[in-house]
């Protein structure tokens, strides 16, 4: 199997098929990125694979390539909401949550109750710390390569992972009434972020 850079290097060459086979490798793993963000899959995710059509040459190999991926796929979101919300004052990503910038609640992707609990935190945190979660849980890309994504050092990185974590852990506190389910979540993150990432994908 072709490596990422070798399928690029040959894309940019003009070999189409190859850059066929680079968006397919990533189509499932962009699915799981937008889904739980409130907003038209599909249109995201096309918008992505424009900006990356179109960006291809600025990718210069100094992080791997997924991170250039994902880093297309959270400015896209983000120029999304810029272009869908006037006001200014909403539109921090380190502030705002989807919760705040949504014009309503997404379908359930989860039956189980702590897959649904999970979701629907994640929605309420900051943007920027629910990216975080998702690329580190789901993906799971490194401190690095999450840090190559949102533009910070690794070691910021790190730190965020924390505080996204306590911000999830408030949010789900203010979402269930029961501790025992909120506390068996949060024990047991590798296990729904694997469950949750397979959901659909």
């Amino acid at each position: 199997m072709s490596t990422d850079d070798e399928l690029l290097a040959a894309w940019r060459g003009g070999d189409a098929d190859a850059g066929e086979q680079l968006f397919d490798r990533y189509f499932a793993m962009l699915t799981r990125f937008f889904r739980n963000k409130g907003e038209p899959v599909d249109d995201l995710i096309q918008a992505t694979l424009l900006g990356l059509l179109e960006s291809q040459h600025s990718y210069r190999a100094e992080a791997p390539f997924r991170s250039f991926v994902f880093g297309v796929a959270y400015n896209t979101l983000r120029n999304h909401y810029r272009r869908a919300i006037n006001d200014e004052a909403r539109l921090d990503f380190g502030v705002s949550s989807i919760f705040d910038l949504a014009a309503g609640p997404s379908a359930a992707l989860a039956k189980a109750q702590e897959q649904r609990l999970i979701l629907h935190a994640l929605r309420r945190i900051p943007v920027e710390h629910q990216v975080l979660l998702e690329l580190y849980f789901w993906e799971p890309l490194s401190a690095a390569e999450i840090g190559a994504v949102l533009g910070v050092p690794e070691g910021t990185v790190r730190t965020r992972i924390r505080r996204a974590k306590d911000l999830l852990r408030a949010a789900l506190g203010e979402l269930q009434a029961q501790p025992l389910l909120v506390e068996s979540t949060l024990g047991n993150l590798d296990d729904w972020a694997r469950s949750i990432k397979n959901l659909g994908g």
